[in-house]
């Protein structure tokens, strides 16, 4: 198994979404024992142009799979 995480939620602060998003992608990290990261859209002024309009955004293998929402049965699908 690589190292490398295989989720990121790009985020950023106060955003409710995030953190309902951040619930989502823990729980489906822990039962398929999948690496994820965290990146603030706020540390990135790249990330911050790409997708200021999308918070939260959810790539798999560094591809974007969903934002605003994270629904869970997608995801697990695509890590599977």
């Amino acid at each position: 198994m690589s190292d490398e995480p295989r989720i990121t939620l790009i985020s950023k602060p106060g955003c409710h979404l995030c953190d309902d998003a951040r619930t989502v992608i823990a729980a489906v990290a822990a039962d398929t024992g999948v690496g994820w990261v965290e990146i603030s859209i706020l540390d990135d002024p790249a990330l911050r142009e790409q997708y200021a309009e999308q918070i939260p955004v959810t790539l798999v293998d560094g591809a974007q799979h969903d934002y605003w929402r994270v629904d869970e049965k997608r995801l697990r699908a695509a890590l599977a």
